[in-house]
């Protein structure tokens, strides 16, 4: 076994990627990381056009494309808060459905365990959730003031269509008093 020419390889594979980097750093120009000429920046930036978000085939190179972008988010985080929904309705769902199928006395005592099926799709809808919010965080972390001004309406728009509901006059009878965080589903 040659030793030393596995250190060659492994210097020049090295010295190689430096070069590569710095060529990728120039193309995506002032400070910006990333290959394919992409501005990535872990600064607060307004960058919209050679932006890219998520993989290099998400580069922006268009105003309009940017536009675009800006919508998806917004919609993105939208079926956020429409998935948050859909987990309420259906455990509320499940909830009248067990109502209706019991005595009052026995519902009241012993409340509802979901049947396996119906404890499948609760996780399921979980999981989505969970998945949607992880996507909308990685957006984030672009810290593009854009996306996360796109981040926010979204937000405020899913807020006001899907979490417009009916208020009871209990303690516990509004949506915030039963979700103990606001972040990340």
């Amino acid at each position: 076994m040659d030793h030393g020419s596995h250190d060659m390889g492994t210097m020049t594979t090295a010295a190689g990627a430096a070069a590569t980097t710095a060529a990728a750093a120039a193309a995506g120009g002032h400070g910006s990381m990333g290959g394919h000429g992409c501005k990535i920046s872990m600064l607060w930036n307004w960058n919209t056009i050679d932006s890219c978000f998520l993989s290099s085939t998400w580069k922006i190179t268009s105003t309009a494309m940017f536009a675009g972008s800006c919508i998806g988010v917004i919609l993105l985080v939208m079926s956020l808060e429409l998935l948050r929904r859909s987990v309420k309705e259906f455990d509320r769902y499940l909830l009248r459905k067990h109502v209706e199928s019991s005595d009052a006395a026995k519902c009241a005592i012993g409340g509802y365990r979901p049947k396996i099926w119906e404890q499948g799709v609760r996780a399921l809808l979980h999981m989505v959730q969970f998945a949607v919010a992880y996507f909308v965080m990685l957006l984030a972390m672009y810290y593009n003031g854009y996306i996360i001004i796109c981040i926010f309406i979204g937000a405020y728009i899913g807020a006001f269509v899907f979490q417009w509901e009916t208020l009871g006059l209990g303690v516990d009878s509004t949506t915030a008093a039963k979700e103990p965080t606001v972040c990340c589903g």
